[in-house]
């Protein structure tokens, strides 16, 4: 039987079900195996979907939030959410579009990572027993178990070596002659068996991930398909930049932890308050609970007005990462320190030329201004022992820099030693 390779859908199909509405209208597909068919499997009845994420760190951060928020959207809409956490997967980890191998991490450190993570879901999910209630599973559960000889006849029988190297994620490193290890080759072998064991488990009939997982997507489906004839779906979203093209999660001080723990409620807040003014109706679709007609009327005005539509935006992430009291709390703390209480506090200010907010102004020279370092040299051993932050997150680049979306910010040298720079 020979057995089609899924394609993107191309032209647009009407949708009848509401969560794929909801998710094309707020901006959350980039591609999909067979849009057609997964709007009527919506429509007749509970989807289970997932999404997998290796524990490569203790925490996710916000470049992993597009596909959470896609999962929060299903259960909204009545249908069943599956985190997959890849304590199997992160023994090897994914090359998609790397140009190294990721760091190998032993049995403790995965466990202490999936600790941290496990942390994240529960603000964003509803967990439980029901029928559309959220759960939890580890492939470790099952890739651990199956022998390799079983793996290579059973499952690496279906896979073309010659299809595989097509992939771009293979395909980039092996055109800069950059080294694919073995280990790394089979990954995307382990990422299709996890959706067949979920199908087999849970009726699983949907995978869902960024566009850079496109071909593990792909591989997947079709092994369901070849093991079980059974048709499943694949759905992606877009990989995220800002309007300036900056990759989505990253500042001056590093990524973007979803952990308090990783990084304060204060400086998420903060993180979302400094949008820039053309990414604010994008990121309010797609990070907050907010119906379109508000979006809609927060963010018509456009100039000055924008400001109010940020902070609402700084204050939704912020309840749903961190609970409505962090929100509130981050929000009047931002007030004290860029507001009177900044100078009631009698605290130092920069104001940056439109040049340097443009191009962005090194923290090293930024700290020498301010009197919080004495040199370039001191200022970069500071940063280098972890002793500044921005925006309460320690700096971890020597190199970083400040810019417009970043602005108004306050680096501290310790814990008494302040500047707000605008």
């Amino acid at each position: 039987m020979t057995i089609p390779v899924p394609v993107p859908s191309a032209d647009p199909v009407p949708l009848r079900s509401p969560v794929l509405a909801t998710l094309t209208a707020r901006g959350f597909i980039n591609q999909a195996t067979d849009l057609a068919g997964l709007d009527a499997a919506f429509e007749q009845g509970i989807v289970p979907a997932y999404v997998g994420f290796d524990a490569t760190a203790d925490s996710l951060h916000v470049g992993h939030l597009l596909p959470i928020m896609t999962l929060r959207r299903l259960q909204q809409a009545g249908h069943k959410p599956i985190v997959l956490i890849g304590g199997g997967t992160t023994r090897i980890g994914d090359p998609s579009f790397r140009t190294d191998a990721r760091p190998m991490l032993d049995e403790a450190q995965i466990a202490a990572n999936i600790a941290g993570i496990r942390k994240v879901f529960d603000r964003f999910l509803t967990f439980g027993d029901g029928p559309t209630d959220a759960v939890m599973v580890n492939n470790a559960d099952w890739l651990a178990q199956v022998p390799w000889i079983d793996m290579l006849r059973d499952v690496g029988r279906h896979f073309s070596v010659n299809r595989m190297l097509t992939f771009d994620s293979v395909k980039t490193r092996l055109e800069r002659q950059e080294n694919l290890s073995f280990l790394e080759f089979n990954y995307m072998i382990l990422q299709a068996y996890d959706f067949l064991e979920l199908s087999r488990r849970m009726g699983c009939r949907l995978q869902m991930g960024g566009a850079d997982q496109w071909g593990n997507i792909i591989n997947g489906i079709d092994l369901v398909r070849r093991v079980e004839g059974r048709e499943v779906f694949g759905l992606t979203a877009p990989l995220l930049t800002t309007a300036s093209g900056a990759k989505m999660g990253k500042t001056a001080a590093g990524a973007v932890w979803l952990n308090a723990d990783r990084l304060s409620p204060y400086a998420y807040w903060q993180f979302w308050r400094n949008t820039e003014d053309a990414d604010v109706a994008r990121f309010l679709r797609l990070f907050t609970d907010l119906p379109l007609e508000e979006i809609e009327a927060l963010t018509q005005a456009g100039g000055a007005a924008l400001n109010a539509a940020k902070a609402r935006l700084a204050h939704e992430a912020t309840a749903l990462a961190h609970g409505e009291d962090a929100a509130q709390q981050a929000a009047d703390t931002a007030r004290e320190a860029f507001g009177a209480g900044a100078a009631a506090e009698g605290l130092p200010e920069i104001v940056l030329t439109g040049a340097e907010r443009a191009d962005g102004a090194p923290l090293v020279e930024l700290l020498v201004r301010a009197g919080l370092a004495g040199s370039r040299s001191e200022a970069r051993r500071a940063i280098a022992g972890r002793g500044v932050r921005h925006d309460g997150a320690v700096v971890e680049d020597v190199e970083a820099r400040l810019a417009a979306p970043m602005l108004p910010a306050r680096l501290s040298l310790g814990r008494k030693r302040h500047v707000v720079v605008r």
